[in-house]
């Protein structure tokens, strides 16, 4: 129940995916009860209920899907349907009949352009079957009814502030950054005060290994807001523009900071580790290399403010000049530092690489 009366609370105090659920459905509902208020009860159809319950899953999550779905529905019902009326008319018994329509039914349901809507067609091939006598003309009228419910449930979805998901894009783009940066700033810190804790180092390397799921977090909801603007009568309006290569630049930085962040952080573990036998960096590279780190992470939040709207451009170029020096900095004090001794190359080898990487890709982006 606190669950439920914290996400109504979310719906009621502003936009967000609460309320976005909200909305759908009551639209759905009101589909629904639109359909059955011009099927049932106005026009008084022979098998109404078949139009509202086609009208209420049709209220997708975009008005694209509605479109492509509801056609795939009625392709799947109408195949059920024609099959089963069919064999119906053939065969007197409906016992007989299911066991020859249905597991045709269920074979047409797997064919691949109908997608998740294949399993519609048995379900049109069980009312059929089992709604009476089977005859043309009832058939003839779940069609009609089928066709008249995608009708009414795509065009509330449509009509009745159609779906635009661009905001949970942002939110999303905005998180993974969120977290990249919070991960540097705080590798960055430890090493500014030369802390090598083998438990808050395995913290940092466990939130690192969680970001690319934020990062295919943020892909996916890129995608699933240029589905929302397909066929969608607000984009018209300029309700929000729509997502641009900003966003792909955004989502290939981020990639990049993901991968080497979790190299980063893998490095610094083995380093903490207690059982380590070869010596940790020195505390004045260490302090280096936080710094490199914490200029990585502002380079990083400044890219995401710039790339979103906001008026960070000239921060941005500021930044990425820091981050220039300090990594040109950082390769200098790591080819003094290095030594003979195998394990101390290949540490400082591990970072001064996944500090290369990191760089190029914003010092390319944000130039």
């Amino acid at each position: 129940m606190s669950a439920a009366a914290g996400a109504a609370r979310r719906a009621w105090a502003g936009p967000g995916r609460e309320r976005d659920l909200a909305v759908q459905a009551v639209k759905a509902a009101l589909a629904a009860w639109v359909a059955w208020a011009v099927a049932g009860w106005w026009l008084k159809a022979p098998v109404a209920f078949v139009a509202p319950w086609v009208a209420v899953v049709l209220v997708e999550s975009t008005v694209y899907r509605s479109i492509a779905h509801g056609l795939q529905q009625l392709a799947a019902i109408a195949a059920g349907t024609i099959a089963a009326t069919a064999v119906g008319l053939l065969l007197p018994s409906p016992v007989a009949a299911m066991a020859v329509v249905l597991p045709l039914a269920m074979l047409l349901g797997q064919w691949r352009r109908l997608g998740s809507q294949g399993v519609y067609a048995a379900t049109g091939a069980l009312f059929v079957l089992t709604g009476g006598p089977v005859s043309v003309s009832t058939s003839a009228a779940r069609l009609a009814e089928a066709l008249f419910g995608a009708v009414v449930g795509i065009a509330v979805n449509a009509l009745v502030r159609p779906p635009l998901y661009l905001r949970n894009t942002r939110a999303a783009l905005r998180d993974a950054v969120a977290e990249a940066h919070g991960i540097l700033r705080d590798v960055a810190d430890g090493l500014a005060a030369g802390r090598w804790d083998a438990a808050e180092a395995g913290t940092w390397h466990d939130r690192a290994l969680r970001l690319p799921r934020l990062v295919e977090q943020a892909r996916s909801s890129v995608e699933w807001g240029r589905e929302s603007l397909r066929v969608n009568p607000r984009r018209r309006t300029g309700a929000a523009p729509p997502p641009g290569k900003g966003y792909e630049d955004a989502l290939m930085v981020l990639d990049y900071a993901a991968v080497h962040t979790a190299e980063v952080t893998r490095t610094v573990l083995e380093a903490a580790a207690e059982d380590r036998s070869a010596p940790r960096p020195d505390p004045a590279l260490a302090r280096r290399y936080g710094q490199f780190l914490c200029r990585t992470a502002d380079a990083l939040r400044l890219y995401s403010h710039s790339r979103f709207g906001d008026d960070h451009e000239g921060e941005l170029r500021e930044a990425v000049a820091h981050l220039r020096d300090a990594l040109t900095v950082l390769r200098r004090d790591l080819a003094r530092a290095t030594t003979d001794d195998p394990d101390e190359v290949a540490t400082y080898g591990v970072l001064l690489a996944q500090a290369h990487r990191l760089a190029d890709q914003l010092l390319a982006s944000g130039t």
